[in-house]
């Protein structure tokens, strides 16, 4: 048996392995979380390398490329600033997994209940990584839209050889 923090009675290790397995399914959530932020970094990163290629292009384009160039880069802005959402949404929901899972260990050591804390912190974790989903899959549909390929380049056809 283990000491129980409070001092009044030992604490049976089969209350802490019942926590922990209670512990176990937020956990689980924090590892998907986790290689979803991965996802976002690596999109992000991408979006800042080609934002970054394209500013001396625009200073030396001109005309219809100029415009063309600064029409890109408004895209690139604006897929920065989802990806960053969707970041901190993530990481928010993240944040509140974690939450749920030391009050969960605070509850069991402890006479304290905070079962309505937890089912509304981690209710507030789900609302947080569905709206990162959400904000992604609108990432996705602009780059997907901004990535059109002309008709010119599908229906271009190779010179025969002479």
């Amino acid at each position: 048996m283990l000491p129980d923090l409070a001092g009044s009675e030992p604490l049976q290790v089969r209350t802490v392995a019942h926590t922990i397995q209670l512990a176990v399914a937020p956990i689980f959530l924090l590892a998907g979380v986790g290689a979803f932020l991965n996802v976002c970094a690596g999109r992000l990163s991408r979006i800042v390398d080609r934002a970054r290629s394209l500013e001396p292009r625009i200073l030396e384009a001109r005309g219809g490329e100029h415009d063309r160039l600064v029409g890109e880069m408004r895209i690139l802005d604006r897929r920065m600033a989802l990806v960053g959402r969707t970041i901190f949404l993530s990481v928010l929901s993240a944040l509140l997994t974690c939450a749920v899972v030391v009050l969960l260990f605070a509850a069991s050591l402890s006479d304290v209940s905070f079962g309505t804390p937890i089912a509304l912190l981690f209710i507030a974790s789900m609302i947080a990584v569905g709206l990162g989903f959400a904000v992604f899959l609108i990432e996705t549909r602009v780059a997907s839209r901004s990535l059109r390929i002309s008709a010119d380049i599908l229906e271009h056809e190779a010179r025969p050889d002479d």
